[in-house]
């Protein structure tokens, strides 16, 4: 199937778990998660509709960029995001999902700050505590939420979880119905019902993240196919 029926496909997948939650399925936002592949995949799926795209790898997003792989949708960055390489996302990027330190969320408010920009962000939660992943624990978030709304050149859009890919599926929407119910304390406590984005869910569980909350979802191998890595 091509990009664009794939896309169509997420879609329908998309409305239906939102009817199924008695939600609008015009309120999830699809990222098309574009790790692996080209300049033309990605303005493929820009032409079918996506709402936003979203890199992985700096040095992919980097040279994709210098292609215009993106014009005419949001990118966003949603990889693990090193310190050294902050001042080749901020402000090339609409939204950095992935801030999951406060030692990395420090390093975007100076390059922004250098940049004269506010760079918008969500905080990324490792609801599975595990060891290996980057994120603030549960227990931590709302600390983290603090101190993300107290820098100026920052701005706090939401909440982003990956959970243990070794979850089963009951697990996994215990950890989504987690973190939605973090979203839903630190939005209405602090930032006054402002936050915009749930983003949860990946090509394996986005329908079910949707039925626990999410509203951006990002779906990469259900759009362009599996990836060959070498």
């Amino acid at each position: 199937m091509s990009i664009a029926e794939n896309i169509a496909r997420v879609r329908e997948e998309i409305a239906s778990a939102a009817k199924e939650a008695g939600r609008d399925p015009g309120e999830i936002t699809l990222v098309g998660a574009s790790k692996m592949n080209d300049a033309a995949a990605c303005r493929e799926a820009i032409a079918a509709g996506i709402d936003a795209l979203g890199e992985n790898r700096v040095q992919e997003m980097t040279q994709k960029l210098g292609e215009n792989a993106y014009d005419g949708a949001p990118l966003h960055f949603i990889g693990h995001l090193q310190r050294n390489k902050v001042k080749q996302v901020v402000g090339h990027v609409s939204l950095i999902q992935s801030v999951g330190s406060l030692e990395l969320l420090d390093e975007i408010e100076k390059v922004a700050a250098n940049k004269g920009l506010v760079q918008d962000i969500l905080l990324e939660v490792n609801v599975g505590g595990e060891e290996a992943k980057s994120g603030f624990a549960p227990a931590d978030t709302e600390a983290a939420a603090e101190a993300a709304a107290s820098r100026s050149h920052v701005r706090v859009l939401g909440l982003m979880t990956i959970p243990p890919a070794d979850a089963d599926r009951d697990t996994n929407m215990r950890y989504f119905e987690e973190v939605r119910a973090l979203y839903v304390d630190i939005n209405r406590k602090m930032f006054h019902n402002g936050f915009k984005y749930l983003s949860m869910g990946m090509s394996g569980d986005f329908a079910d993240a949707i039925r626990c909350g999410a509203n951006m979802v990002r779906v990469g191998t259900a759009i362009f196919g599996a990836r060959h890595y070498t």
